[in-house]
């Protein structure tokens, strides 16, 4: 079938909703007719997440044409090194790591915190010294670094798998590999994360935030994140982040 996304994204991968291994929490042919028609919900909306990000990139295309330079990059984030590790991967669980993030999402989110739009109070005055350029540098330096991968612990190890490549069905959670790639390595051109590797209670913490509605980055995404963590009980929460840990 056409890819929804193929009109904005022109020769990137579209990824399935539903991911169909012999683990998947549903397989398509026991889809029942209520499944099928929350399936063309999702397929709309999907859709007009791909116009909308369409929008975004058309927007910004020329800030992109100025080149980021990862060596200053790297010396504009040394302050950072004690939270986010000297490579930008973090030692300390409640802290992200940055390594191998795509751009885009770090330009976005580092703006945000910059300008107060999303709530940071650990960031809080970090981010007011740079300019725009500034953090492309920093954000061109923590894209070109390794980034680490964890070691999941087996209690819920399935459970999280299942919700991350097959989502909830029953609760309306969409497979979190539509976004975020099979492999947990994000969509660079969308601006959607890399979460591969990333801190277990750093996620937990994130998707409790949406799931509150305290965090709301995802607003030019239609709430996407939101709609998806309101769903989401806290054991549900904790089995997807320790699988996304030492997902790679």
């Amino acid at each position: 079938h056409r890819c929804p996304f193929q009109p904005a994204f022109e020769g990137s991968i579209c990824l399935p909703l539903v991911y169909t291994s012999p683990r998947s929490v549903v397989s398509r042919a026991d889809q029942t007719g209520e499944s099928r028609h929350l399936g063309s919900r999702i397929r709309h909306a999907l859709v007009a997440l791909g116009l909308a990000v369409a929008q975004l990139a058309g927007g910004q295309a020329q800030e992109a044409e100025r080149q980021a330079d990862a060596e200053a990059g790297r010396a504009l984030a040394a302050p950072c090194v004690a939270c986010h590790g000297e490579d930008g991967n973090s030692l300390v669980p409640s802290y992200p790591s940055l390594a191998g993030q795509n751009i885009r999402y770090l330009v976005r989110q580092m703006i945000m915190i910059r300008d107060g739009t999303r709530p940071a109070p650990l960031m809080v005055g970090q981010m007011d010294a740079y300019t725009d350029a500034e953090i492309e540098d920093m954000a061109a330096f923590y894209a070109s670094q390794t980034p680490a991968i964890g070691q999941a612990e087996r209690e819920d190890i399935e459970l999280g798998e299942a919700i991350y490549r097959g989502g909830l069905l029953e609760k309306r959670v969409a497979a979190c590999t539509a976004c975020h790639a099979p492999d947990g390595s994000g969509n660079a051109l969308a601006g959607f994360p890399r979460v591969s590797g990333q801190q277990t209670d750093y996620v937990i913490d994130q998707l409790r935030a949406y799931r509150e509605g305290q965090r709301t980055t995802d607003e030019d995404y239609y709430g996407m994140m939101r709609q998806t963590a309101v769903h989401l009980t806290d054991g549900e929460i904790r089995a997807v982040a320790n699988y996304l840990y030492g997902l790679h």
